[in-house]
């Protein structure tokens, strides 16, 4: 499969900006969240260029809300392609969602009903930023916690659809997957076989809070088997993927981050060796 792969990434966040200057980590690239950069100068910037300098960047969006009814917000898309001007990241990506409407911001990723009606609004809007953006967009899968009595298809044929028909990529969080499956008791393998392998890109992992009869996508724990399994799984089914930790509060010492990379590496490093050209690339 023709993929770029990038290796072994981390959430890049404001905790160890002075640590990875000082020490350069065994890391082959970072993770940013595009929205705390859209500043016009001072220490995030400054980092980044700094880091940017040592390791190639992927962009995250939170914003895009590109499931909403509202008009996509052509202010925010302006802000999206300088700062991918000024940084020429290996990716560009959001989430599969909306995050307000009538121009209100929840600050959070709301789940969409999986219906051809959807399908076919979210589809334009994709074509719209990428023809903005001048260059193709990752979306990622959410972890959700309702379902809707409208939906007409499963959460991966709805996926499936939405990144064919727009020619667009899909950034596979494997976390997301199985939360996922636990709140709504499916398979979280037939998940993985339901996606097109020509269209992921990227990988997530993270942890997540586990409350017995619900699990919660909070970012803020280490990686636990059942989504390392998972992540084998994947590994096996889509070949060579870029894939990264996202941790987004507890963070710990940085050293476990690394820990968990490389936990990711280990695990990928006897699949990739079948792949041409990937027999060293762990």
């Amino acid at each position: 499969m023709n993929r770029p792969f990038y290796g072994f990434g981390l959430g890049l966040r404001h905790d160890y900006y002075q640590e990875i200057l000082e020490t350069q980590p065994n890391v082959d690239w970072f993770e940013i969240i595009s929205e705390n950069y859209f500043v016009a100068g001072g220490k995030p910037l400054y980092y980044l260029d700094a880091i940017r300098e040592k390791y190639p960047l992927a962009m995250h969006g939170v914003s895009l809300s590109i499931g909403s009814t509202d008009p996509l917000d052509k202010g925010y898309l302006k802000q999206l392609k300088s700062l991918a001007q000024r940084i020429n990241p290996i990716f560009i990506s959001d989430h599969l969602c909306w995050t307000g409407v009538d121009h209100i911001n929840s600050h959070d990723l709301l789940p969409l009903p999986y219906t051809e009606q959807a399908i076919q609004h979210i589809v334009s809007r994709i074509q719209y930023v990428q023809d903005f953006l001048g260059r193709q967009i990752l979306l990622e899968n959410l972890s959700s916690y309702v379902t809707f009595a409208d939906s007409e298809m499963t959460e991966w044929e709805f996926i499936k659809e939405i990144v064919t028909r727009a020619d667009c990529y899909l950034l596979l969080d494997i976390n997301n997957i199985y939360v996922s499956a636990r709140n709504h008791q499916f398979n979280p393998v037939s998940y993985l076989q339901g996606i097109p392998a020509e269209r992921v890109m990227q990988h997530h992992l993270a942890g997540h809070s586990d409350y017995g009869n619900y699990v919660i996508d909070t970012h803020d724990m280490p990686v636990v088997d059942s989504v390392w399994n998972l992540y084998q799984e994947a590994a096996q089914l889509f070949g060579p993927v870029s894939t990264m930790i996202e941790r987004d509060d507890n963070m710990p010492v940085f050293s476990e981050l690394l820990a968990e990379l490389n936990q990711a590496r280990a695990i990928a490093k006897p699949i990739y060796a079948g792949y041409k050209g990937y027999a060293n690339a762990c």
